[in-house]
């Protein structure tokens, strides 16, 4: 049975989840502000969390940035209709995903399922559990370190995929649909935007000079790859 947390204020959404999802025989938690979300995705071991933007308190934002500073548990941010801001933000502060309000309850089971599927997928094995490249970055595929310079870099499980991925085929461009269906999974409902803050955050992370970076690189039109 699947965990999920679901975060709203506005307890009839939350009552009308709880039912559809435990139709699923989904195990349905519910929490109605920032704190109490937080305190629960600290002491739960949860599938995926559903996170309202505008909470009482602490807000979604906040709430999702504090989870990321200790675990990789799928967060799908749940916006106001047509703000292309709270989208933006959910991203850059670690969400999954994201879903509009008002929403077709079909549509957030099918993004719940597409997330778990994708999870419960094995990781494909590379042969090289350890990789240097230009004598400063090192990725330890098996424990999921990146170093530069021997300096650890955190990086996110997104950031991380979306890195091997590029590295593991070097010179080989990716459009972001490519990266949505192999990070995000095969049927992923996103968009472009998704791949490009995702891409933004790593080169922060990784590059001496994002504006200029020396590993990931952008074709134009086309999409993204790791320049060997």
């Amino acid at each position: 049975m699947k965990k999920v947390l679901v975060v709203d204020d506005e307890k009839l959404i939350v009552k009308g989840i709880r039912f559809s999802l435990e139709q699923d025989e989904m195990q349905v938690t519910a929490a109605y502000d920032g704190e109490e979300a937080l305190e629960l995705a600290k002491n739960n071991d949860f599938d995926i969390i559903l996170l309202d933007v505008m909470l009482p308190g602490l807000s979604g934002f906040d709430v999702c940035q504090a989870i990321r500073e200790f675990s990789d548990v799928p967060i799908i941010m749940l916006t106001a209709k047509g703000d292309d801001m709270d989208k933006i933000l959910g991203l850059e502060y670690g969400a999954d995903d994201y879903i509009t309000k008002p929403f077709n309850i079909l549509e957030v089971k099918a993004r719940i399922r597409a997330i778990i599927r994708r999870n419960q997928k094995k990781e494909v094995t590379e042969e090289k559990t350890n990789l240097l490249v230009e004598d400063e970055l090192t990725i330890d595929v098996e424990s999921r370190r990146v170093t530069i310079a021997g300096k650890d870099i955190n990086l996110t499980a997104k950031e991380f995929n979306i890195l091997t991925l590029l590295l593991f085929h070097p010179n080989k461009v990716y459009s972001r649909d490519d990266l949505l269906k192999e990070v995000w999974g095969s049927d992923t409902l996103g968009d472009g935007r998704t791949v490009d803050v995702h891409v933004r955050r790593l080169r922060e992370k990784i590059e001496s000079n994002p504006g200029d970076p020396k590993y990931i690189q952008t074709k134009w039109g086309v999409g993204y790859y790791f320049r060997k």
